[in-house]
């Protein structure tokens, strides 16, 4: 596990030898398209989010520290277990602990962080697996997704089964999410987005004031998620990058549940799949 500090953008998604062992070493789960299955160094470390994106010229940012995000893959899917955190106080939150929580939770004290909530994108296993297991190590609460992936998390240890995973535990939040609301941590503010196709109750995350978001599953750099699991639906997860991931601009940098990070407007222009999105029906 590598200390978190500031890390150039370059230096955090890189290619990987084979035979690479480690945390650091990952390859994105066959079943995920051609497109998004190729093979990334992802290190355990922080970077700012200004490393994804520029961060906004607002009034609000003189008043919060830079927000700081790390990733940590977790589980076979190499799933980016995402913290993010504050500088300054060393609050944070943990987005995502699909599994792997001895790892989560080493990095959380190797850095003196204080984790206030667990936020999920959506139900599925490599995603939720180990959001009991994080919360009753912390006493904190579990935040998201949609009400819609109550089935979902109430079958992680099922799909753990099949898969031949053991320790990932069905979860029922604290709190369920909609489209509308706010959560944050600090000064740091996020909207939440319902944006179902991939999971019917999966949510992203937007902070407006840096011009950041995690989108989950929902987009990928050079791909989307896959819609053939239960729940999944493919045009409505292109409905839901039409009307809910694009209008956040172009300029929004984000980063993904799997693989590297990207910014909108660049998965815009040349993301294959998001050739096949219709005009909203008037």
């Amino acid at each position: 596990m590598q200390t978190f500090g500031r890390i150039e953008k370059s230096s955090i998604f890189s290619p990987c030898d084979d035979g690479e062992e480690g945390i650091n070493s990952c390859c994105g789960p066959s079943f995920y398209r051609e497109a998004h299955r190729q093979c990334h160094k992802i290190p355990a470390v922080l970077a700012a989010v200004s490393d994804y994106t520029e961060a906004a010229e607002t009034p609000s940012e003189a008043l919060m520290g830079m927000l700081q995000a790390g990733i940590i893959p977790v589980t076979p899917f190499q799933q980016n277990c995402t913290i993010f955190f504050d500088p300054d106080t060393k609050e944070g939150v943990v987005v995502d602990p699909g599994g792997d929580v001895p790892l989560i939770l080493q990095a959380i004290a190797q850095n003196g962080l204080t984790i206030k909530e667990i936020w999920l994108t959506h139900g599925h296993l490599d995603h939720a697996g180990g959001a009991s297991e994080l919360k009753e190590a912390l006493g904190i609460d579990v935040i998201g997704p949609h009400q819609d992936d109550l089935p979902l998390l109430q079958r992680i240890e099922t799909q753990a089964e099949k898969y031949g995973m053991s320790g990932l535990r069905n979860v029922v939040p604290d709190r369920w999410l909609k489209d509308g609301d706010k959560i944050s941590f600090g000064a740091h503010e996020f909207e939440v987005h319902h944006t179902p196709g991939h999971a019917p109750g999966h949510v992203i995350y937007f902070n407006r004031a840096q011009n950041f978001a995690h989108l989950g599953d929902v987009l990928f750099n050079g791909s989307i998620g896959r819609t053939d699991l239960p729940g999944g639906d493919h045009q409505q997860l292109l409905d839901s990058i039409r009307d809910k991931v694009l209008p956040l601009g172009d300029d929004v940098g984000f980063i993904c549940g799997h693989g590297p990070g990207s910014r909108i407007g660049d998965e815009r222009r040349s993301n294959p799949f998001l050739q096949e999105i219709k005009p909203r029906s008037i």
